[in-house]
């Protein structure tokens, strides 16, 4: 039986995290993007607002697709994770910007990060080229 293959894209410039998993997985044609969250390229939390934490978090899963060879306009799936439930409007307003329709498909929990986070998401995407 073929399996397709596995890899795990890492490039330098990439945020790196000192607890067990791999940025991204690429598996045939599918790209499994780790959760991203508000940290610096060294895995450092970078507090900040609501907004704040958003932006960064989804700019290291644009950072973490472009060195898989994909992109936002790629995402075929995210999972979000938003601390607080006063924040859900806030993040819908956000998410317009970085997604267009038609929209990938998404789940949202509420009430699911500890007291260091507000926001973390991750993707399943495909490639620019696929």
């Amino acid at each position: 039986m073929n399996h397709p293959a596995v890899s795990y894209p890492r490039e330098a410039g990439t945020p790196v995290s000192h607890l067990p998993f791999s940025p991204a997985v690429q598996v045939g044609d599918l790209i499994f993007v780790s959760g991203q969250a508000s940290v610096d390229l060294t895995g450092k939390i970078v507090t900040d607002t609501f907004e704040g934490e958003f932006r960064r978090s989804i700019e290291n899963l644009r950072a973490v697709l472009e060195t898989s060879g994909s992109d936002l306009a790629h995402v075929v799936k995210t999972h979000n994770f938003v601390r607080e439930p006063e924040d859900v409007a806030k993040f819908n307003e956000l998410y317009r910007e970085y997604f267009t329709a038609p929209y990938p498909a998404r789940t949202t929990i509420c009430k699911c990060l500890g007291s260091n986070l507000k926001f973390e998401m991750d993707c399943i995407a495909v490639p620019k080229d696929g």
